[in-house]
């Protein structure tokens, strides 16, 4: 692989990292599906959530979302190591918000991810997320709005 394929693989694997935040944030759950191959497995082992293909992951995610008042993610960069046509990964996450119930949730988190080339470029074949610390304080503030619509 050329120097320049290499810088261009990891570029379009960080875009498929943001725009997996970006969906999940703008409640583009279509959006966030389709950045899974056919067959891709989002797990989140601490609170026993699996979903396996792209339909379960749309309909799972779509559940999970329902649970919050408002959420809020901000991903950071980790570590992208290629292999041809597949990759894994690391992104390190924090994230806030509150439950319909009235608890609070402020996480800090890392992604565990396996990514394979398609014919539509960079997909997640696999992401784990792995919570490192949780605090279930009350958050003292309040959401302004809620998010848009997908589309606008």
């Amino acid at each position: 692989m050329s120097d320049a394929q290499a810088i261009v693989d990891r570029f379009e694997i960080e875009a498929l990292r943001g725009e997996f935040t970006d969906a999940g944030m703008m409640r583009d759950y279509d959006r966030l599906a389709s950045l899974f191959t056919q067959d891709g497995v989002w797990r989140i082992p601490d609170v026993n959530v699996g979903f396996v293909s792209r339909e379960e992951i749309r309909a799972g995610v779509e559940r999970l979302r329902e649970l919050w008042d408002f959420f809020v993610q901000n991903v950071h960069p980790g570590t992208i190591q290629l292999q041809g046509d597949t990759a894994v990964g690391r992104a390190y996450v924090s994230e806030f918000g509150r439950m319909r119930d009235g608890s609070s949730h402020l996480n800090y988190a890392v992604y565990h991810d396996r990514y394979r080339r398609t014919s539509d470029g960079w997909k997640f074949a696999e992401r784990v997320y792995e919570i490192r610390y949780v605090d279930t304080t009350p958050l003292a503030g309040s959401a302004s709005h809620a998010a848009p619509a997908p589309g606008n």
